[in-house]
């Protein structure tokens, strides 16, 4: 803040949120567990449809538990990619470079879904719709850990990958089956600052009616 300027805690509060950035490379530095807790909790405050609270973190820190995971990963990316006729030299940098930032991230958050609690219809429109409100719920507790992990001075970076994968996530870790993988979010110190990110204006994206 400049000295002499003030702004309201609404401004302050715009100001930390427009400021998130995705963070691909981390300092080697553990994260202290009670700093992690607080995240974890934070992001279990997010809102959720009829307040079922579907999502569900699997929490990896240990060095073991994110190689199970990136081997069990890399083995479906592996044939994804053969499938898609890519070379083997293609294959094995892209593969490569999955497993390192799985392996090299200081925390590893799956974060998964839990159908479980969700309302049940006899209809397969609502039973899709009810899957949707389910997902999004799950998605706003992801949002919810990346600020959070943000006012802890921490970087984070949504990774996509355990949609792919969601079988072979699930055994690596030894997940319930009611837990549906639905992202990763790599989780630590940034490792310099992230390029700003080019904005869509308001103006293209919204219509006042």
């Amino acid at each position: 803040m400049v000295e002499g300027q003030t702004h309201t805690p609404a401004e302050f509060l715009n100001r930390f949120l427009r400021s998130r950035r995705s963070v691909r490379r981390f300092l080697p530095i553990e994260l202290d567990p009670g700093v992690l807790a607080r995240i974890i909790e934070t992001a279990s405050h997010a809102p959720s449809a009829h307040n079922r609270q579907p999502w569900r973190f699997a929490v990896l820190t240990h060095p073991e538990s994110k190689t199970i995971l990136a081997e069990s990963m890399a083995a479906g990316f592996r044939q994804d990619l053969t499938a898609d006729g890519l070379s083997e030299a293609e294959i094995e940098t892209l593969v490569n470079r999955s497993r390192k930032r799985v392996a090299q991230a200081p925390v590893v958050v799956v974060l998964c879904m839990d159908m479980s609690e969700m309302d049940t219809y006899p209809d397969e429109k609502r039973r899709q719709a009810e899957r949707v409100m389910a997902i999004q719920s799950t998605a706003l507790a992801g949002l919810q850990l990346q600020l959070a992990a943000q006012a802890e001075g921490l970087g984070t970076v949504w990774v996509c990958a355990p949609l792919f994968a969601p079988q072979a996530v699930r055994a690596a870790l030894g997940l319930p089956e009611a837990w549906e993988p639905q992202g990763m979010l790599f989780i630590g110190f940034p490792d310099g600052e992230p390029k700003p990110k080019q904005m869509k204006p308001p103006a293209e994206v919204v219509r006042y009616m």
